[in-house]
């Protein structure tokens, strides 16, 4: 989930806005918010070792959506997670896009992800599908 091992989970959500020079307050507010709707606040003092791999993508969620982007890219956004947390991660990223006026690109193998969006294009052995 590409978080650095030797920074919180709080502090890797904080990183890009560093970076960019962003006002860490908001974004750590809007955090905050994301973490107690994804229900990982209890993660956010620790380090990416001491959490499981369903932890780690939902803070890794958290980091990508707390820039508020205007396209965001998702790569199995809920492989590591069970039923329950999926269905909330992919509200949770449906609401935020349209909240944002993000772009919202999902790319999953899950039918049951791939339902929850109007557009779906199919792939087959590399072939775009009709």
């Amino acid at each position: 989930h590409f978080l650095l091992g030797s920074m919180t989970c709080g502090d890797n959500i904080l990183l890009p806005a560093k970076i960019g020079g962003k006002d860490l307050s908001s974004v750590s507010k809007i955090s905050e918010e994301l973490a107690e709707q994804l229900g990982v606040t209890h993660c956010l003092k620790k380090y990416p070792y001491q959490i499981s791999g369903g932890e780690q993508q939902r803070i890794n969620i958290i980091r990508a959506l707390s820039l508020q982007p205007k396209i965001l890219l998702c790569d199995e956004p809920t492989g590591n997670l069970d039923s329950e947390n999926s269905e909330i991660v992919v509200g949770l990223l449906r609401k935020l896009a349209f909240e944002y006026g993000s772009t919202l690109v999902a790319v999953t193998h899950d039918q049951n992800i791939a339902k929850h969006f109007e557009n779906q294009i199919f792939m087959k052995d590399g072939l775009i599908m009709k």
